[in-house]
């Protein structure tokens, strides 16, 4: 079956941000003039995939109004023929076909994803996270994992390769077979030491999922006062052989760290015409 919907879960209070995410959504918070969202976004589209499911709470209803219409901010730009701005707006409003579900209470990522489970039906589907902000101009990551997927068949996680002194931070894949990019998957370390790896290779917050993973969250024991985790029910699939790692092309920001969310405005200010030499001089000037 072909890869047509995604989701991305966005119900966290996104605490590293704090105070701001007091108030507003962190994936509202824009790297130079563009939401995060937007990008991760954007990244579905340009894999093909037109069918999008936000999975909110309610304090992200910011992100919920970002994909859609504002007649009054149109009549006032239209109005002032700020066309170029009128044009812009109305685009992000039409950009995909975007749904949202709220998830009541924080009980983990594996009970956000049960949310979509009437959205995606028995379709596989795309999963992103919004802490990840993947670049690759040519060919998205998305698109990239669709592609591992046609291939297999089977669930893919999309990994990285990260230096020995970042491999607590993330979840690090047990893998056994390797040919080119793909890696057959044997399951999950959740923030090793670097003593307890057994790769290097790092989850990035970006999967197809068959839904087979509905059934395996609905497997899982949940332990008193403790989430539960999509990465969980991955690692279930991956021991009976059902995931492959796929070692992505592209250039990762950490948008859930403060210095890695720095790191992106910056690289994509300079990426910006109007902005680039400026900043340059700016930059040159503190350094």
């Amino acid at each position: 079956m072909k890869v047509k919907k995604a989701i991305i879960p966005v119900a966290g209070f996104g605490t590293r941000f704090l105070p701001a995410t007091k108030a507003m959504a962190k994936e509202i918070l824009p790297i130079v003039d563009t939401p995060t969202i937007h990008y991760i976004v954007k990244e579905i589209v340009d894999s093909g995939i037109q069918d999008i499911l936000l999975i909110t709470s309610r304090s992200k209803k910011a992100v919920e109004d970002y994909f859609d219409r504002a007649p009054e901010l149109e009549m006032i730009l239209s109005s002032a023929h700020k066309d170029r701005e009128l044009q812009l707006v109305k685009e992000i409003a039409s950009m995909a076909n975007v749904v949202c579900v709220r998830q009541q209470e924080m009980k983990g990522s594996a009970d956000a994803v049960m949310k979509a489970r009437s959205f995606t039906g028995n379709e596989p589907f795309a999963m992103l996270y919004g802490d990840d902000l993947i670049v690759n101009k040519e060919v998205p990551c998305t698109a990239q994992l669709i592609h591992a997927y046609d291939t297999t068949g089977k669930t893919i996680v999309g990994v990285q390769k990260v230096r020995d002194e970042d491999v607590s931070k993330y979840g690090i894949c047990k893998v056994g077979m390797t040919k080119g990019r793909y890696s057959e998957m044997l399951g999950f370390v959740e923030k090793p030491t670097l003593a307890e790896a057994p790769s290097r290779l790092a989850s990035m917050g970006r999967y197809v999922l068959t839904s087979e993973i509905y059934d395996r969250i609905l497997q899982l024991k949940p332990q008193p006062g403790k989430e539960l985790y999509v990465t969980d029910a991955i690692d279930a699939i991956a021991r009976d052989g059902g995931v492959f790692a796929y070692e992505f092309e592209g250039l990762r920001y950490d948008i859930g760290d403060k210095l890695g969310f720095l790191k992106a405005t910056v690289d994509f200010a300079l990426e910006r015409p109007e902005l680039r030499e400026e900043f340059l001089n700016y930059l040159r000037q503190k350094i």
